[in-house]
This record gives C-alpha cells, sequence and structure tokens, in this order.
C-alpha cells in the first residue's frame, strides 16, 4: 500500500483507543461504586512502575553492544488499574484489555489483534517479581487481574487461546463480554481476588 492510500485508511488505533477509553471508564465506575466505604479503592493509570525498564542495570558485556544514548528517558509499565486495600496496603494490579473478535456477522479476520497477547508480560518472573513487592503480595501470588472485553470475550480462538496461557490462573482473567452486567465482573473479584488483598 502506497503512502496515499495508507493516508486516506481510516487510523485503526483511533478507534480501538477510543472503545478501550470507554471500557476502562467503566471498569472504574462499577469498582468505585463497589467500594464506597470499605477499605478498597480503585486507582485509575498508578505511575509507580513508568519507569522499571529505563533503571534495569545492564552488565558492562551488554552494554558494549547496545545504543547507550547519553540522554535520560522514561520507559516502564503503567498498568490501566491498580486496587488497594487501604487497611493491610495490599496492592493489586489490572489491566483491561478490549479487543474485536470473531463474532456473528463478522468476518474470522475482524479477530485480528494483540491484545490477548500484549497481557502476557504479567507472567514474566520479573515484572512480577517487581508487582508482588510494590503491591505486598506473597511471593507465590499472580499480582495482576487481566479483564478482556469486547468481541475478544466471545471469539472462539481468542477465548480458547487465553485458556490455554492462563491454565491454571483462572482467577486471574475475566472475560466481561456484556458491561452492562457489572454483577458477575464483581462477583469475580470478590470470590477469586480480594482475598488476596487481605
Amino acid at each position: 500500500m502506497g503512502t496515499n492510500e495508507l493516508r486516506k485508511r481510516e487510523i485503526w488505533q483511533d478507534a480501538s483507543g477510543s472503545k478501550a477509553g470507554i471500557t476502562e471508564k467503566s471498569f472504574y465506575e462499577v469498582f468505585s461504586r463497589e467500594f464506597e466505604k470499605t477499605d478498597f479503592r480503585v486507582r485509575p493509570r498508578p505511575k509507580e512502575f513508568k519507569n522499571i525498564y529505563s533503571a534495569i542495570k545492564l552488565s558492562k558485556k551488554v552494554l558494549a553492544k547496545i545504543y547507550n544514548p547519553n540522554e535520560t528517558w522514561v520507559h516502564g509499565v503503567v498498568p490501566d488499574f491498580a486496587i488497594d486495600n487501604l487497611k493491610t496496603k495490599k496492592t493489586l494490579y489490572v489491566e483491561v484489555k478490549r479487543q474485536d473478535g470473531w463474532v456473528e456477522g463478522k468476518p474470522r479476520k475482524a479477530g485480528r489483534g494483540n491484545a490477548h497477547e500484549r497481557s502476557c508480560k504479567f507472567f514474566t518472573p520479573g515484572l512480577q517479581k517487581i508487582l508482588r513487592k510494590h503491591g505486598k503480595l506473597g511471593k507465590n501470588i499472580l499480582p495482576f487481574w487481566i479483564v478482556f472485553q469486547g468481541d475478544i470475550a466471545r471469539d472462539p480462538k481468542r477465548v480458547r487461546e487465553v485458556h490455554c496461557w492462563y491454565t491454571g490462573c483462572p482467577e486471574h482473567f475475566f472475560f466481561w463480554s456484556d458491561t452492562k452486567d457489572s454483577k458477575s465482573l464483581v462477583d469475580h473479584f470478590n470470590k477469586n481476588l480480594k482475598k488476596l488483598l487481605l
């Protein structure tokens, strides 16, 4: 595709980002209401990890092989939300991943996208160690919860991929296919994740 064609094409990130923002707002509103007059709070865009990668110390051998700019930069992770227990000072980090999917009336290619793949970074040993330490969670606790929203929550291919990847950890993901159904989302948190923060 040439430059002119690309300029005319709809930028999918703009539409996707707008839909993701609506989904995140829905999540925030649900838990803000749920946590009223409790020891819990939901915090959007927690910044405690926004520079964790820049702070990683590399060996001289590795440094000798990479570009080392003579400037500072910010490079890290900003989860969508943090759920804090103000009493115990424990925190669970939340990503809300909205993605289109292959559902009734849509072609199979409607399921393309990699939001679900990007959620897997939370399984990496280094990131888990950092999130656990800051969240004051135990050594064997997964310090995150991924909420999948949009058509991905009903896509026969993506749902199977997530179930495979998260084998043994069903508490740490949730397919929120209907954002009007806040009860199922809250029930999942209360049954599976709230106890990690007590």
